[in-house]
């Protein structure tokens, strides 16, 4: 009995000890670079787990976003999409961002392009910027219908040499419009 009871105990304490790991343990807020910002923690994200990122195969930067008058609006920590695989995969393989995350996509010149939310776990704002960093256009785009796929999809467009996606309801809140401009520096 004393050995059966060993085993319980133990297993008990690993079962215990996985739980634990799954709950965040105060890790805070993620950022590309992996640094965690003094006083970033919230209830909500250290009673979940730590959201999946793009990961460390992309490179990180900041971009600046200002208004017209040239008063800044809002910074981003970004993950950076410059290839073709990168830029189809996008934010596919991630569960969510923060606030001031996101993922800029890189094409090779200006021109019009189109997204889509394949295989997305959560909605996202898609600003579109030219070269010359003036923001062109802004979709609001929510989640597929369950099961869309495909020609199914909502192809998001607009003209742009720079893309950055960042978290539904970021621009609004951030009063970022279409004319302001951002500053995406040597990337």
């Amino acid at each position: 009995m004393p050995r059966r009871a060993t085993v319980f105990a133990t297993v008990a304490l690993l079962v215990a000890v996985s739980l634990a790991g799954c709950f965040g343990g105060g890790a805070g807020t993620p950022t590309p670079n992996g640094a965690t910002p003094a006083g970033t923690e919230t209830a909500a994200s250290t009673a979940t787990q730590t959201p999946v990122t793009p990961g460390d195969s992309y490179r990180t930067a900041t971009v600046d976003l200002v208004d017209r008058n040239g008063t800044q609006l809002a910074t981003v920590d970004v993950w950076i999409a410059d290839s073709f695989t990168k830029r189809y995969t996008g934010l596919s393989d991630t569960t969510a961002l923060e606030p001031g995350q996101g993922m800029l996509f890189v094409h090779d010149q200006e021109g019009n392009h189109a997204y889509v939310m394949r295989d997305m776990a959560f909605p996202l704002d898609m600003v579109f910027i030219a070269e010359n960093g003036t923001i062109t256009t802004i979709h609001h785009a929510p989640l597929p219908p369950e099961g869309a796929g495909g020609n199914d999809l909502t192809r998001y467009s607009g003209r742009a040499k720079y893309v950055l996606e960042v978290p539904m309801g970021y621009t609004n809140e951030t009063r970022i419009d279409e004319g302001d401009r951002v500053r995406v520096g040597d990337i």
